[in-house]
């Protein structure tokens, strides 16, 4: 496999001698290859001779500034990609590939305090729908979610023709007309019957995630609340079990695909909301 940012094969030996996760592994390259996408973008440093031994602070400075500014990350965000590029950067001036530590002198930011959950879009699922100043992707993304949809399962691919039993009402059935006179023309050019596709040509058409939140990320002006996946999957979960407070934590496991150690949370957290 090509490698997407310098070093990259030597960096991803080092950090299998940790032995840590593989998704902690992928996070790192996703940090990554992101970075040197932006410096190959937009950075002149970078651009002049894509030699990675030139970036200084300014350099890395530039890339946390647009994330927090045109992609809105939180502190938490911000801190565990700043720990990514500081562990990258000391790997290399470990083995003399460059001779500054670009991260040295950046501070990690304050933990944020903690936003009450909001469950409550569930209920106004109808009327989300139903309003036009929302993207057809973030209605969509309200829509599959309050019926139980994690984000990593309706963004893979042939993921639509599971939903093909499914029952939906009425104003949501309306959407999905709505929904596919907005996909027909995406899908007859990508050859897809998928429904979350990229509106320009692109070799691989399925929208990604960090895709899918431009889409969402505008639209909570429109509704007040946010609109990351996880939040309200997390948003749906509580909902649920606030409805169905007789529910055994066995059919509870069962209905929303929970691991057994995350009922106890979900739970007390649905005792709160009331």
């Amino acid at each position: 496999m090509s490698q997407t940012y310098p070093y990259q094969d030597a960096f991803n030996r080092t950090l299998q001698q940790r032995a840590m996760a593989q998704a902690t592994e992928d996070e790192y390259n996703a940090t990554l290859t992101d970075f040197f996408k932006y410096l190959e973008n937009f950075n002149p440093t970078y651009q002049r001779d894509h030699r990675v031994n030139q970036l200084q602070t300014p350099d890395v400075e530039q890339y946390l500034a647009m994330l927090v500014d045109a992609r809105k990350i939180q502190n938490q965000t911000y801190n565990k990609v700043l720990s990514h590029l500081n562990v990258y950067f000391k790997f290399l001036f470990s083995h003399s590939w460059t001779p500054y530590l670009p991260t040295l002198d950046l501070k990690s930011k304050p933990k944020q305090a903690a936003q009450p959950l909001n469950y409550r879009w569930v209920d106004d699922l109808n009327s989300l729908l139903a309003d036009p100043r929302l993207h057809v992707y973030t209605r969509l993304t309200l829509l599959l979610v309050a019926h139980g949809y994690p984000v990593q399962a309706f963004l893979q691919p042939n993921f639509t023709a599971n939903l093909k039993t499914q029952s939906w009402s009425a104003p949501a059935q309306q959407f999905l007309n709505e929904l596919q006179a907005f996909l027909a023309p995406l899908q007859q050019r990508f050859q897809s019957n998928d429904w979350f596709l990229k509106q320009r040509a692109a070799a691989d058409p399925h929208l990604t995630l960090p895709g899918l939140h431009k889409y969402l990320k505008p639209d909570e002006t429109v509704v007040g609340f946010a609109l990351s996946p996880t939040v309200l999957y997390q948003g749906y979960l509580v909902n649920y079990l606030r409805r169905h407070p007789q529910l055994s934590d066995r059919d509870a496991i069962s209905a929303l695909h929970l691991e057994p150690d995350s009922i106890d949370y979900y739970r007390r957290l649905a005792q709160r909301a009331d």
